[in-house]
């Protein structure tokens, strides 16, 4: 055995759509709140490329002011969606919109996001962007 082999790096990975699916599906079965206006996806980077997303559900919604994630009424701060992922953050917020965006056609509750007020995605302490 080579002794550089204990030095390898974490083997590259990314959340996949059926990962996001599985959870899409397991949080919006939960009760979502009826004065949910708009949902938020949020992303944080945790440490060694780790990342972690959840989903809020917001009293309001106003496209042309971010703070209208603040109203949170519903979340899933407890069942977060989290996985290793050796990129930037951009490309992490690319891909994750894009998979997002995936589920909302595909998705078995794609429609329930949809016909919401808003739906965004952002991270926690950033800009949202409207989907």
């Amino acid at each position: 055995m080579n002794i550089f082999s204990f030095f390898k790096k974490k083997a590259e990975s990314s959340l996949t759509y059926s990962e996001l699916e599985k959870w899409l599906d397991g949080v919006m079965q939960m009760t979502i709140p009826n004065d949910v206006v708009a949902f938020c996806f949020n992303l944080y980077e945790d440490v060694n490329k780790n990342w972690t997303l959840e989903m809020i559900g917001a009293s309001s919604f106003d496209k042309t002011d971010d703070d209208w994630a603040c109203d949170e009424v519903f979340s899933t701060r407890n069942n977060p969606l989290t996985w290793y992922e050796d990129k930037e953050w951009e490309d992490v917020l690319k891909q994750t919109i894009k998979k997002i965006k995936e589920y909302i056609v595909k998705g078995k509750y794609g429609k329930v996001l949809k016909e919401r007020q808003g739906l965004a995605v952002g991270f926690v302490d950033g800009d949202l962007i409207l989907l």
